[in-house]
């Protein structure tokens, strides 16, 4: 059964076995609750988690943004790394980033602190370093540096004993923004949407995983894939996440992210979804994705 605080997909099924009751999620395998996560005795180091799809349109940036805000309701300390020249985690976090400093300037200049690029959010607990436009051309700039995959990772040095967890946000492409993202990183979450072609390229990202753990990164995991965009109405949303449940099995993770237009209403307002409506099953279900990754031992 489910704890306090756990909400229910639209396509949660019982079935009864004698008296017991077995309650199965979306993804097929028995529903479970996941507790509120005890308060912290101190801070850092943190654990850093990229938020990766090559495929745009996915759901990265508002799991990003959400994620966070759920984490910092539970008492974690947390930054967010805008890593897409677009943006979209910073506006959607309400956050100016015309002609200020940018995790671009950080990438240009490792000697330069990052605390000086911090921005502290509506959100207690929840701090972000942005970006714009001007971090497309990184790429270019960083080309022909020394260790170039190692950038971001020697910048969150600095900072890493400041936050419980770093999330890093990234565009949607395997170039070398997001080598350094997964290079930096302890752990990888997959946001994926529930839809045929996502599918098809998630081998693609997880074959790019395999080369930066073979020859960058020998310690990233894969803390799980995320099932976002769902729609239990349809059939097309029910066959694509049995799909996935067979081939990632325990790394899907229990918590599904329904399909909702809440979630540009808070993105155009500036907050998390839940700031904006934290009664919505939306809002919920972050949180309780926050709980199950504290619960796996992907955050502390």
């Amino acid at each position: 059964m489910t704890k306090a605080g756990d909400s229910v997909s639209a396509s949660t099924k019982g079935t009864k076995t004698g008296a017991d009751e077995v309650i199965l999620g979306p993804t097929g395998r028995p529903y479970q609750g996941f507790p509120t996560p005890k308060p912290l005795d101190g801070h850092g180091p943190a654990r850093i988690i990229a938020l990766c799809n090559q495929k745009g349109g996915v759901g990265k940036t508002t799991t990003t943004i959400n994620l966070a805000a759920s984490l910092a309701g539970y008492g974690r300390r947390v930054l967010a790394i805008d890593f897409d020249p677009q943006g979209a985690l910073s506006a959607g976090l309400g956050i100016q980033t015309h002609d200020v400093p940018t995790i671009y300037d950080l990438l240009l200049d490792t000697k330069r602190d990052p605390r000086e690029v911090i921005v502290h959010t509506r959100v207690e607990g929840l701090d972000v370093i942005p970006a714009n436009i001007d971090l497309s051309a990184a790429e270019v700039h960083l080309v022909n540096e020394v260790a170039r995959e190692t950038i971001l990772a020697r910048v969150l040095r600095k900072v890493a004993a400041d936050y419980d967890v770093i999330l890093v946000d990234c565009q949607p492409s395997l170039g070398l923004l997001t080598v350094n993202a997964l290079t930096a990183a302890h752990g990888v979450l997959i946001p994926l949407e529930c839809e045929f072609f996502a599918l098809r390229g998630v081998a693609l990202l997880v074959e790019t995983i395999d080369k930066v753990r073979d020859r960058l990164n020998p310690a990233i995991e894969l803390d799980g894939v995320l099932a976002t965009m769902y729609d239990p109405r349809t059939l097309h949303s029910r066959e694509v996440l049995e799909r996935v449940v067979e081939a990632f099995g325990d790394d899907v993770l229990e918590t599904v992210i329904g399909r909702t237009v809440k979630f540009p209403d808070a993105s155009v307002s500036g907050m998390p979804i839940t700031e904006f409506a934290p009664e919505h099953a939306a809002a919920q279900a972050y949180l309780r994705l926050a709980r199950e990754l504290v619960a796996r031992g992907a955050v502390a």
